[in-house]
């Protein structure tokens, strides 16, 4: 039966794998989607877990548990990445191949115009002899008869040079056609951006465990929780009293920034949000309760 197998055009080629590929990226998304629904209630477990304060081997075996479910969802991330280059690769080539079927469906219908003429023009040729022969073979002279044939004669020469130049140009046309143009791309770049100048003071890498906020310099500065941020010294120790913040060397901060890692979306917070700890509140009232027990 191998003999009867039909060949494949390229654009049903490239069609057919195309919904394959959609196919096979349908099937990974809904495990992607249930690999980081797994992740989301593993990482709010092991979140418990730690602002519990829960033992080493409780917050360890969490970890483990975590980064297996973390791995086999940025396998799936990956996976599913290079699967939608596939799919654009494939879509761009089922683009070209319809354009480049379009091209030779009006290249082939330029060649059999070629074609027609050229069977047609030694008809018309043999039609235009035969009418002079009919003129000049017979036996009365008439001037009028005579220049009949005279302009029949160049007509005839006249038509069969054009047909040869009309089918040359007709064929460069359909080599042009099919070979189709290649259009050049402008590539802009982007101006740099400027680096953020931040304000010559001293500061601390601590790791959140509440939102907070502070003043410096006439400006509202915020952070979210579970974030690494550059705290000023100023503030540090009344953040630390208050359990609001603490060193990332520490073992439940380390659990936190696996559950948390850098994919936490750090929305914008608002200003009056009742999350947001006001550290410089905070600092107010313990730079007056040693003030209070003086007095």
């Amino acid at each position: 039966m191998g003999f009867f197998k039909r060949d494949v055009a390229p654009v049903e080629r490239f069609e057919r794998a195309l919904k394959d590929k959609l196919a096979a990226r349908a099937r990974l998304a809904e495990q992607l989607s249930e690999a980081e629904q797994l992740l989301a209630e593993m990482r709010a477990a092991a979140e418990q877990l730690a602002v519990a304060g829960a033992s080493n081997t409780k917050l360890e075996r969490a970890e483990v548990k975590l980064r297996a479910v973390e791995d086999r969802a940025k396998k799936l991330r990956a996976e599913l990445a290079e699967l939608d280059q596939q799919i654009m690769a494939t879509e761009r080539a089922w683009g070209d191949a319809k354009i480049q079927r379009d091209r030779d469906v009006t290249a082939d219908g330029i060649e059999a115009m070629v074609m027609a003429i050229e069977q047609a023009a030694p008809k018309f040729e043999a039609g235009a002899r035969s009418l002079m022969e009919a003129v000049t073979k017979s036996g009365a002279p008439v001037p009028d008869a005579s220049r009949f044939a005279t302009s029949v004669e160049a007509v005839r020469r006249e038509v069969l040079s054009a047909v040869e130049l009309l089918c040359w140009e007709l064929r460069s046309t359909a080599v042009r056609t099919r070979a189709g143009n290649a259009n050049v791309a402008l590539l802009t770049q982007g101006e740099p951006e400027q680096p953020q100048q931040f304000p010559e003071i001293e500061r601390q890498v601590i790791y959140t465990l509440n939102p907070l906020r502070w003043c410096e310099g006439g400006e509202l500065r915020k952070a979210q929780a579970f974030t690494l941020v550059d705290l000023p010294r100023t503030l540090l120790t009344t953040a630390l009293r208050h359990q609001h913040v603490d060193y990332p060397n520490a073992r439940r901060v380390q659990t936190l920034m696996q559950v948390h890692g850098a994919e936490r979306l750090r929305s914008e917070l608002d200003d009056d949000d009742p999350q947001l700890v006001d550290l410089d509140v905070l600092a107010a009232e313990d730079s007056e309760s040693p003030r209070a027990d003086v007095a």
